[in-house]
């Protein structure tokens, strides 16, 4: 495994790192209240850099990812290729902005398509979300929820759009010399791509695998009946891939890629028995078992949480419990709109 470059105590600092030979992270500034910032990686490619991730259009994302392009003797122009891991806005919003300016290809993973069609409409056709949320027995957060991502359409003056080039899963991506394994990792979005460079010992994880939060699971414009299983599924099969450096999409660059995935298979393995207690206590809805449980590292209630982070509460507690369901150890029906569970 390729030697880490040491890394700034803060993973947010500003500047272009070294982080493995050819390859440089750029940490570019969110306009969110949680995430402070995403990483822009750089690798090096004589006939023109490629980046991983692109960033938030918008804001002063593009102000810094040209300071920081130029520290390392490059310009916007001068990008070959963007590969964005998923489909939400800060990964994949700035590459379309660069390609309205430069001809720069874009890729993203196939299975994005359908969010891809959805965002192109948002504005004119309600985001799942609030239905999803009725489902799960919380009306009121269901309203909540539906006048917040109304707002959010109305300011979002984002570009969307199609990529260049769709990639599959298997197929590698030339960049500079280097072979990108693109390997589909379903989950937090149905299309998430991580990229894997064996010969590097290094896997471009986007957000499949961050070293410090739990990735929210299904959260799109088309999500997949099942995200909660597929992303178990996905995060089992970078486990069984040889063990590589991690640089994730948020957060530091670690040593370890499978360190963190045991860790987050361990978090959800107890997510789901936690889940199960509160059916048998007497739970019967996605509303009600989250409502029970501890949320974020302050161990808040759901009710303390803001609209937005206690719609993905729900909404992850309702994929823990579907897979509850497919396990067999709980049954399921639907009374009224409302998705009821019960010990099997």
């Amino acid at each position: 495994m390729t030697e880490l470059a040491a890394q700034p105590e803060d993973w947010t600092e500003p500047g272009a790192h070294p982080v493995v030979p050819g390859v440089h992270r750029i940490p570019l500034p969110l306009p969110l209240s949680g995430l402070r910032a995403v990483n822009v990686y750089v690798l090096d490619d004589p006939e023109g850099p490629t980046l991983v991730d692109s960033g938030w259009a918008g804001g002063t994302g593009r102000e810094t990812l040209t300071t920081r392009l130029r520290e390392l003797g490059l310009a916007p122009a001068d990008i070959s290729r963007i590969v964005v891991t998923h489909a939400h806005h800060d990964h994949y919003t700035q590459a379309l902005a660069l390609r309205l300016d430069h001809p720069v290809q874009v890729l993203l993973g196939r299975g994005e398509a359908p969010s891809v069609a959805a965002m192109r409409s948002r504005g004119e056709v309600a985001a799942p979300q609030e239905g999803l949320l009725r489902r799960a027995g919380a009306r009121e957060l269901a309203v909540a929820m539906g006048m917040h991502q109304k707002a959010e359409d109305a300011a979002d003056d984002a570009p969307w759009g199609e990529p260049d080039r769709w990639l599959d899963d298997g197929e590698i991506v030339r960049a500079g010399g280097r072979d990108l394994e693109v390997r589909a990792t379903p989950g937090h979005t149905r299309g998430h791509i991580v990229l894997r460079d064996a010969a590097l010992g290094a896997l471009f994880s986007g957000d499949h695998v961050l070293p410090h939060i739990t990735p929210s699971i299904g959260y799109e414009r088309a999500p997949e009946p099942a995200p909660l299983r597929s992303y178990l599924d996905s995060l089992r099969l970078v486990r069984d891939l040889p063990d590589t450096l991690q640089l994730p999409a948020h957060g530091p660059v670690t040593p370890s890629v499978h360190t963190r995935v045991d860790e987050l298979l361990e978090h959800h393995a107890q997510r789901l028995a936690a889940a199960l207690d509160q059916v048998r206590a007497g739970a019967d809805t996605a509303y009600g078992v989250a409502s029970k449980l501890p949320w974020t590292r302050r161990q808040k209630r759901i009710d303390e949480l803001e609209t937005e982070h206690a719609a993905l509460a729900v909404l992850e507690i309702a994929a823990h419990l579907d897979v509850l369901v497919t396990a067999g150890h709980l049954v399921a029906d639907e009374t009224d709109g409302v998705r009821r569970y019960a010990l099997a």
